[in-house]
């Protein structure tokens, strides 16, 4: 588990494509100080684990499915990168629950300067929309933001000046892609509501809401 709040810019070093997965190579410095072989990492937002050390860099592989649904497949070297170690027992929740399982890819349409922040407009696919309230909280490449504001297949957000420079976000310009993970505690919510969509059978009816006041 993340909290959407990045710790370093890393740079991806070198992409090594097998047959259906790729080896990442990123150099960093902070996220490394108290790393093991075995940990997780969020690059971009996406959990890796760390499959390998060295001074100043770790490896991390990514498989076939985690490829198609994140934009780290079309990473190139030289790249800078979001990363952000697991939470610990004890850390503070400074941003919002991110598990760093990406729910799909959006595409950033516009760029608004507003006074000293910047509004960032990304079309994102239904989804991703279903989990995007006004004022919620989303993670844009492992980064945690608030939803300024929602249409049908895109949402906005406001990005400060030091969020900005702390992450890779600020370096991004229209057209570019990001991972996107909806609030886990709206997939909770949608589980227990709607039970249907996931194989059960929904307790909210007629008589439900009769009997709780609603009607």
């Amino acid at each position: 588990m993340f909290t959407g709040i990045v710790e370093e810019l890393g740079t991806l070093r070198s992409t090594r494509r097998g047959a259906d997965s790729a080896r990442l190579t990123i150099s960093a410095q902070k996220v490394l100080e108290d790393a093991r072989v075995g940990d997780s990492i969020a690059v971009n937002g996406v959990c890796l684990t760390v499959v390998h050390l060295a001074p100043q860099e770790f490896a991390a592989d990514v498989m076939a499915e985690t490829l198609a649904k994140s934009n780290l497949g079309s990473l190139y070297a030289g790249e800078r990168v979001n990363l952000e170690r697991a939470l610990r027992l004890g850390d503070r929740l400074g941003g919002h629950i991110v598990s760093g399982h990406i729910d799909g890819v959006g595409t950033i349409t516009r760029l608004e300067k507003h006074d000293i922040a910047t509004l960032i407009t990304i079309r994102a696919p239904r989804e991703v929309m279903r989990y995007i309230i006004k004022k919620g909280s989303v993670a844009i490449d492992g980064i945690s933001l608030t939803v300024v504001d929602f249409q049908a297949d895109s949402f906005q957000v406001s990005l400060i000046p030091h969020t900005a420079h702390a992450t890779a976000l600020g370096w991004k310009k229209a057209g570019a892609t990001v991972n996107l993970e909806g609030d886990v505690i709206g997939k909770y919510i949608e589980r227990l509501a709607f039970p249907e969509k996931n194989g059960g059978e929904s307790k909210i009816n007629l008589s439900f809401l009769a009997e709780h006041g609603f009607l």
